[in-house]
């Protein structure tokens, strides 16, 4: 039963300190909840009126199955708990109440302390042993120490941490859980799927391949694999096995794309502002498709496994063994040794890890040096005794974010989309060389992630709590700690040299996500990794990124992408529309906003064929226009969907003792933001309309 009396007249109510330097008013509010199981009725009684003077909500019990069942019902945060009673002892009880809910904390008392003793329950994930008498107060302050752990320990878990305080703080609730921006998306869809389909979508998913009006549909997809006559919702329908004709699939293909329209919608809402957890958010994607019957259930489950997503799940995977190494210190070494300070760091590191990022897989590089910089994070809080500075991981793993992601321009190999721009523009029969690219693309790198850095810079050192700090010191100081290479290091090492090998040399012909898998697979037979190390991975971004893939392709197939593609190019003033900077400058636009919500290669499938024969008509530079698509490809800053890149960061900037995500949602949406405008102020001022005006370009 619940114990609920006034505290007596010598007792006052009070305000027990909590960690982190927080205080957590006791009395008042929502009460923190204790669940007190002990078989000695005089002991228990006494103790749970002490604690309820002090402003707990106190639930006791006397046996082991009361203390199941008030877990159940009542999920309290905290249980202190009896080793010695009959029945059902005390490691029994405690095995049964970390079934139920793993997350509540559990403090063992026992009129027998021994060693012994301590070392059973803490097989068992006690939070503390406590011999039994406890001074109240000590109780109280192991008692509050345990309900920060549980805090710490539902974000772990991704589960949320809710304390109701009226409508407001229920509507924006919390991380991974915001009723009211769920309920906005419902809205969002609903609205979405209940139209009635536009008129310009239904010309555009019935109009013929070939026919009078045919070059609407030049930006579909899959427009080069259309028979002449054939319209997009007939495509659409041929590829999906709808099974059905004429105006029944018509209707059909209009209700599908408006579906994944609003799945974008509901999609971007959710990750954009945390109102589900991560990963849940990405299943609700897939749900949506397979409800809807967008593809047929194989086919929903191709769009998701996509080479991406298996490159994202081992690139997850090599970091684990790059850290369980202490591999990544070396590395850090290497490429970290100029950064003497946070300032060298953003202004020197960002520039020359930008430049790599556009010959080597960007991404590769991201999962390598994020770790080394989550290590000389931890290692600067611990040794300024503090528990958290925010700034400075943010500032850390978002400069090389950025910096990764604008190498993309630098050359062909810097990604897939450029592979397809140069495909694209095959088709219209022009040819750009691997050389040719770099002319136009490698001098925007180096200055763009100058602004990266130095904008982190800026923000940062007004932010930072530990403002003097020597990034490469302490990726040295790391790195003596553990002495001399290892074998397994070593191992490690060569399996990294020859991943980047086949990554650079055969990723057209075995994908960025093989060589991943083989190189796993050479790790386990190394015995550096075990299969449980791989299968911890942060599973949510690995479905993210899934979802993304899923998504854009259901967008592509559907004609979606192509009708919103068409509702941008139909905004745009006339006079943009018929010169070659203004065409540039519009692709690049349309391309950026696009990014941020479909995967790379997908926003260069969909859109390159529309901005290239836009720019033959216009009497522009296809050339032009298609690689200021390409470059804007590259600035998929604000959202995790947008590139692997932001989705690794995510993953690796969490606090792996308390499981708070410190580089969160937020932070990408902010200072993404802020990057997707500098990268394309820099595109159309230094590029387009600066050294692109002096370079020839093919016909």
């Amino acid at each position: 039963m619940a114990e609920n009396e006034k505290p007596t007249s010598g007792e006052k109510p009070s305000t027990v300190p909590a960690s982190e330097g927080d205080e957590v008013q006791l009395v008042g509010g929502a009460k923190p909840r204790i669940l007190l199981v002990d078989d000695e009725d005089q002991f228990r009684t006494s103790l749970a009126k002490r604690l309820a003077a002090r402003g707990y909500d106190v639930i006791d019990v006397d046996n082991g199955e009361d203390a199941m069942r008030a877990l159940r019902h009542q999920n309290p945060e905290v249980v202190v708990l009896d080793q010695k009673m009959p029945d059902m002892s005390g490691i029994e009880t405690l095995r049964e109440l970390k079934n139920i809910n793993p997350d509540v904390q559990v403090i063992m008392l026992t009129g027998h302390g021994s060693v012994e003793s301590a070392r059973l329950t803490g097989k068992h994930d006690v939070y503390a042993y406590m011999q039994k008498p406890t001074p109240v107060e000590d109780l109280i302050e192991k008692i509050e120490d345990a309900r920060q752990e549980h805090r710490y320990a539902l974000r772990r878990s991704e589960a949320p941490h809710v304390e109701e305080k009226g409508f407001k703080a229920w509507f924006f609730g919390v991380e991974g859980m915001r009723p009211g921006f769920i309920i906005i998306g419902a809205i969002l869809f609903l609205t979405m799927f209940f139209m009635p389909a536009p008129e310009r979508l239904q010309l555009l998913l019935t109009t013929e391949k070939g026919g009078p009006q045919g070059e609407l549909i030049l930006g579909y997809a899959a427009h080069r694999h259309m028979q002449p006559g054939q319209t997009v919702a007939e495509f659409y329908g041929q590829t999906a096995r709808l099974g059905l004709t004429g105006e029944a699939l018509n209707q059909a293909t209009f209700q599908r794309a408006k579906v994944m329209v609003g799945v974008l919608m509901v999609a971007a809402l959710f990750w954009a502002t945390g109102a589900l957890p991560i990963g849940i958010t990405a299943l609700l994607v897939a749900v949506f498709m397979y409800w809807f019957q967008v593809l047929q259930p194989n086919d929903v489950a191709k769009a998701f496994a996509t080479d991406a997503v298996v490159f994202i799940f081992g690139v997850l995977a090599m970091a684990a063994a790059i850290g369980k190494t202490g591999l990544d210190r070396r590395i850090g070494l290497l490429l970290l040794g100029p950064s003497t300070t946070l300032k060298r760091m953003c202004l020197i590191f960002a520039p020359m890890v930008a430049v790599s990022a556009s010959f080597l897989s960007e991404h590769a590089l991201i999962a390598f040096i994020a770790p080394v910089f989550m290590m000389v994070y931890m290692g600067v809080i611990k040794a300024g005794n503090i528990s958290k500075d925010k700034a400075l991981v943010v500032i850390m793993l978002l400069t090389l974010n950025y910096a990764c992601n604008v190498g993309g321009p630098g050359s062909p190999a810097a990604g897939g989309r450029n592979a397809i721009m140069i495909a694209i523009l095959g088709d219209y029969g022009i040819t750009v060389t691997f050389g040719q690219w770099v002319m136009y693309g490698l001098p925007y790198v180096p200055v763009m992630a100058l602004i990266v850095g130095a904008y982190f810079y800026l923000w940062g050192s007004r932010n930072v709590v530990m403002k003097d700090i020597n990034i490469s010191a302490s990726v040295r100081r790391e790195s003596e700690k553990i002495g001399k290479m290892t074998m397994d290091e070593y191992k490690t090492a060569v399996v990294l040299v020859l991943l980047i090998f086949t990554w650079s040399a055969f990723s057209g012909t075995f994908g960025m996500g093989g060589p991943v898998i083989l190189a796993l697979v050479a790790l386990c037979l190394l015995k550096v990794l075990r299969f449980k190390e791989i299968s911890g991975i942060h599973w949510s971004v690995v479905f993210l990124y899934a979802a993304a893939s899923g998504m854009g392709f259901g967008l592509a197939q559907t004609g979606a992408a192509l009708w919103i593609a068409d509702i941008f190019v139909s905004a745009l003033p006339e006079a943009m529309a018929q010169s070659n900077i203004g065409l540039a400058i519009a692709a690049s636009l349309l391309t950026g906003v696009l990014t941020n919500f479909m995967s790379d290669g997908a926003t260069v499938a969909a859109l390159g064929p529309i901005v290239v024969p836009m720019a033959t008509i216009a009497g522009a530079s296809p050339v032009a226009v298609g690689l200021a698509t390409a470059f804007s490809s590259s600035f998929a800053h604000c959202l995790i969907i947008g590139t692997p890149n932001n989705a690794i960061i995510y993953a690796l900037g969490k606090d792996h003792v308390t499981g708070e995500q410190l580089v969160t949602t937020k932070d990408f949406a902010k200072h993404g933001f802020i990057m997707l405008l500098l990268s394309w102020a820099l595109l159309w001022t230094w590029v387009i309309a600066g050294y692109w005006r002096f370079l020839p370009f093919p016909a």
